[in-house]
């Protein structure tokens, strides 16, 4: 029998029957012109080489006619082999057989990755850091004492997997329509209209209040005029505003302004996730309709870290399950149709790599937005402008606005009747300090106005044209 595994010739097996002819050699390799001993050393048998587990030597006079390469000689006579079994070591598929291992396993990928950021330029509206990885990501890459029970963490039964009770029908590791017939009413698709244009993303509702949870990055444009609109999947649409958010870590709530039975969704434990789990994301992806998208996937890693322009994400979930514009905000579920992540993050030019935060990571954020302690509420400082760093600017934009500058905030909207448009900013400016203090990026826009309060007066040192000016601006509040 030939060794599969190791490549090394066989063992000549004494015998007094006739001599068995020797296999044909594959197709493409050339007959020896005449027999001749292999030297010693130095043969590999090809790599695409396979074998049949009943092929054997044979011994005695050579046959006539063409020849198999043999692998070395043995440096002494080696013990009859034993009777024909099944090769040593994991099979080796042939040449045209299913293809074995190599296969690409979710989540090996080095987790230096660099993420489209889904946000737009940064808009300073509450003067912290509203910008995120908004649901245009993959184009070019959602008050009070609300809570009750909804905020406490619901831990999933650790019990034997025969005692769980997920959502499942004969054949199949997860029922998608049963699942999706309990979690689809506590989804909504979110709608902003604001001076920044239209924004869509999703959410999902985690009281009878009406409370949702989103994405920071799907309300940073809700400041001042803007407003806030929510859709159900029973169609109805309501008026919401801003509960409060937390930029940085990408979490937000809003909260319905008029009366609707809602119905929460089950909030689950990420700590309870293992790599391999099945997953399935729901929202509104690409704004396609009224009714939400669903993705089934499985758990590709966990614990991700990701730095999304300068700003860490960290307690990620990786998935294959795909996570599209507008997704952004909604839920990623476990099989028992328990809410384990809130969508956020693909990585760009990949496929298969999207990112969720963990709940266990949000629920403590949730609480401290509900408890007005969020970075971003209604009563946060309203500057009324978006901004990108003015290295990132091309040359083309450079020489249109005469920029000098290599550091500061590239100002690319203004809000009518804000702040900075009653202090004379506009588009094309770059902020390079405000109250004396230097501004080396966008994000510095934000860690300043953050110390402010409405009302408060700030210095504004601008470049316009290859000229300093100076302006007063007297800051806003972000709820109007």
């Amino acid at each position: 029998m030939s060794d599969d595994w190791t490549g090394n010739a066989p063992a000549a097996i004494p015998s007094p029957t006739p001599p068995i002819s020797p296999t044909l050699p594959p197709s493409g390799w050339a007959p020896p012109s005449s027999p001749a001993p292999m030297p010693v050393g130095g043969f590999a048998p090809p790599p695409d080489r396979w074998a049949s587990p009943s092929t054997v030597a044979a011994t005695g006079p050579a046959a006539s006619g063409p020849t198999a390469p043999l692998g070395p000689p043995l440096a002494s006579p080696a013990p009859p082999a034993a009777p024909a079994g099944p090769p040593i070591g994991p099979p080796i598929s042939p040449p045209n057989g299913p293809r074995l291992g190599g296969s690409f396993v979710p989540g090996e990928a080095s987790p230096n990755v660099t993420v489209v950021s889904q946000r737009r330029a940064r808009p300073w509206l509450g003067g912290v850091a509203l910008g995120a990885l908004i649901g245009a990501v993959v184009a070019s890459l959602a008050a009070g004492a609300i809570y009750v029970s909804s905020v406490e963490t619901h831990e999933l039964d650790t019990a034997p997997e025969s005692r769980r009770t997920p959502v499942t029908i004969q054949g199949e590791s997860l029922d998608i329509g049963a699942l999706l017939d309990k979690v689809r009413p506590s989804v909504v698709s979110i709608q902003i209209d604001g001076f920044q244009g239209e924004a869509a993303g999703s959410g999902v509702v985690i009281d009878d209040q009406g409370t949702v949870l989103t994405n920071a990055h799907v309300v940073a444009s809700a400041a001042g005029r803007s407003s806030i609109s929510i859709a159900f999947h029973d169609g109805v649409v309501v008026p919401a505003s801003l509960v409060g958010s937390f930029p940085d870590e990408d979490v937000a709530l809003i909260r319905v302004d008029t009366p609707k039975q809602t119905t929460p969704a089950d909030l689950g434990s990420s700590d309870a996730l293992q790599v391999g789990d099945d997953v399935v994301a729901i929202g509104n992806a690409l704004n396609l309709g009224s009714q939400p998208s669903v993705t089934k996937g499985i758990v590709s890693a966990l614990n991700r870290e990701l730095d999304a322009e300068g700003e860490q994400l960290s307690n990620l979930i990786q998935t294959d399950a795909a996570i599209n514009p507008g997704n952004s905000g909604g839920p990623l579920v476990n099989a028992m149709g328990q809410v384990v992540g809130v969508n956020t993050a693909i990585i760009q030019n990949s496929q298969s790599v999207g990112f969720a935060l963990s709940i266990d990571a949000v629920k403590p954020l949730i609480q401290q937005i509900a408890d007005g302690k969020g970075t971003i509420n209604a009563d946060s400082p309203f500057l009324g402008v978006i901004t990108e760093n003015v290295s990132n600017q091309t040359p083309e934009i450079r020489e249109r606005f005469g920029i000098t500058v290599d550091r500061g905030a590239f100002v690319s909207e203004v809000e009518p009747g804000s702040a900075a448009e009653r202090a004379g900013l506009a588009p094309g400016d770059v902020m390079t300090a405000i109250d004396g203090r230097a501004i080396s990026t966008n994000s510095d826009v934000g860690d300043i106005i953050r110390e402010k309060s409405p009302g408060d007066s700030i210095s504004i040192e601008f470049e316009r044209d290859g000229a300093t000016s100076t302006v007063e601006a007297q800051l806003g509040r972000r709820g109007g």
